[in-house]
């Protein structure tokens, strides 16, 4: 479960370092957005029938939507092809029904996370600092607490959310919504290039996903690269590679002859981590097999952004075609926090927690928040492939 850095902080200077209670913090009252301004990408389908009885080549609309790839493929992407599928599940959350058929035009995706290499690339580029390399301001928090003015200074530092290994075992409640917050800790100095604290740094990562980027700055990277985040229906369609309702992007078995085919985390969360898999925190992208798009870790590793808003209802008046998410978001676990969609689970998830890893599993997270198991990987529609290969030649 992604965590919040506007709430924890809160919590931190509130309660100075006591366990944070679903009762602790009022999330603050936000007024709607609307959702990124995007081309609308769409995702590829399964063969075979769909549900309603029509198959891939049918066609609602009277546009046919693209499916041959254009242009030549990106390097460090694969083409998606366009098509009709099935999107959400009768086994998960409710938030994953009603399943619905979704027609999608063909884009690229990246193949892998976004990495530390790359996203240094980009800011050796730009000179950009990501929210958790910022400093918070008082008025942060103005209507978090009563008076702000007793915030003190040394509270007042960068910061990022990182698992609390030390967590009050013998206080651990699991009987309300938000309980793993009592297990996530803000750490100070944490961030993208120091992934587990001040202490740590990604020196000998640059295959790792890179973590601790919150919304604002997954969408940051995606601009000067020429690309997007994808849709959540393009985020699905992709993962599944074709294998129409399959709780996996390579099937229905979570391990084949007993071998872990993604990185999660072994053990009863967050008690015991057996690390079986053999990576405790990220794993180098390519790990794992690929899905059958030629995708990588579109399950476990890290969470991924997402361009939509959250709504738990709104598969039940998604469209058709190229659905890019409701206007606004809401969440009834915390209403006053708006929230974007994330995907594909990490290595923090494991079969008695989140499983975040199946293809249709729906997780949300506050724009403004990093963290040390969250990452993204962009998409790249026909209509903007001439303006990215101007960017490209940088």
């Amino acid at each position: 479960m992604p965590t919040h850095r506007l709430i924890l902080l809160v919590a931190a200077i509130v309660t100075s370092g006591a366990i944070l209670a679903s009762s602790m913090v009022t999330a603050p009252q936000v007024v709607s957005r609307t959702p990124q301004s995007e081309t609308s990408a769409v995702e590829q389908d399964s063969t075979g029938k769909l549900a309603d009885g029509t198959t891939v080549a049918d066609q609602s609309d009277a546009a046919p939507l693209v499916i041959k790839e254009p242009n030549s493929t990106p390097v460090g992407m694969v083409w998606i092809f366009g098509g009709r599928s099935l999107m959400g599940s009768k086994d998960g959350k409710a938030d994953e029904e009603p399943i619905h058929a979704v027609e999608l035009d063909g884009y690229w995706m990246d193949s892998t996370e976004v990495t530390n290499a790359e996203f240094e690339k980009f800011v050796k580029a730009t000179g950009y600092v990501t929210v958790a390399e910022k400093q918070p301001k008082r008025e942060d928090f103005v209507g978090l607490v009563p008076d702000v003015s007793v915030i003190k200074d040394e509270d007042l530092v960068p910061s990022s959310i990182c698992f609390n290994p030390n967590f009050d075992r013998a206080t651990l409640r699991k009987d309300y919504p938000n309980w793993p917050y009592q297990v996530w800790m803000l750490k100070h100095g944490a961030s993208w290039r120091h992934p587990n604290g001040p202490d740590s740094s990604i020196e000998n990562m640059p295959d790792h996903p890179v973590v601790h980027v919150a919304w604002t700055d997954a969408v940051a990277y995606c601009e000067w690269a020429g690309k997007r985040l994808p849709t959540e229906a393009e985020w699905e369609y992709a993962s599944r590679g074709s294998l129409a309702q399959q709780d996996y992007p390579w099937g229905n078995r979570l391990q084949k002859n007993g071998n872990w085919l993604l990185n999660v985390w072994q053990g009863k969360f967050p008690e015991a981590h057996e690390v079986s898999d053999g990576f405790e925190f990220t794993a180098p992208v390519k790990s794992y097999s690929p899905n059958p798009f030629g995708l990588y870790d579109m399950a476990g590793n890290v969470w991924e952004w997402c361009a939509d808003w959250y709504q738990p209802t709104y598969y039940s008046e998604s469209p058709r075609r190229n659905p890019v998410g409701p206007e606004d978001s809401f969440d009834p676990n915390e209403p006053g926090l708006p929230k974007r969609v994330q995907r594909g689970g990490s290595f923090m998830c494991s079969p008695d927690y989140c499983l975040g890893y199946r293809c249709a599993t729906r997780m949300k997270g506050e724009p403004t928040s990093g963290t040390f198991h969250c990452g993204f990987r962009c998409v790249l529609s026909p209509a903007d492939y001439a303006a990215f290969a101007k960017k490209a030649e940088r």
